[in-house]
């Protein structure tokens, strides 16, 4: 019996997600996995299967609980001493598609494929995307 390997050549598709009124985690786990390929037949772990995932409206997205006010965002210049947080109501007022693209990739393996795959995830705050000549197709999660 032999097992079925995908190659690269699979045909990818584009879809469009719009992120109104969706919590930041669940949205994020449901589009990595689109990113990855496990929503294919064909999913095969060490090839990329995955599709391109169109996000709109980061800025409305939503939060439960208290993580808008408790949970933080850190990054370090580089320079001692140079560690930066920023709480993620501030972070989601000024940079809310970063929000949403951090936390994705997070979601991605950690490889030269992960890095790879995060290509294919194109985030923007408002409706307006300039992918429309890809024809995406509209997904509701």
């Amino acid at each position: 019996m032999k097992s079925y390997r995908a190659d690269n050549n699979l045909k990818k598709e584009w879809y469009i997600v719009d992120a109104e009124g969706k919590t930041l985690g669940r949205l994020a786990s449901q589009v990595a996995a689109i990113l990855i390929g496990k929503h294919k037949p064909e999913f095969t772990p060490n090839v990329d299967t995955g599709d391109y995932v169109i996000v709109i409206n980061t800025d409305k997205i939503v939060m439960t609980g208290k993580k808008l006010d408790e949970k933080r965002y850190y990054h370090h210049t580089g320079y001692p001493g140079g560690l930066k947080s920023v709480t993620y109501r501030e972070l989601m007022k000024s940079n809310s598609d970063f929000a949403f693209y951090h936390a994705v990739e997070k979601m991605l393996p950690k490889t030269t494929l992960g890095r790879k795959m995060v290509k294919k995830l194109h985030v923007y705050k408002t409706a307006e995307h300039k992918h429309q000549a890809q024809c995406p197709k509209a997904l509701d999660l």
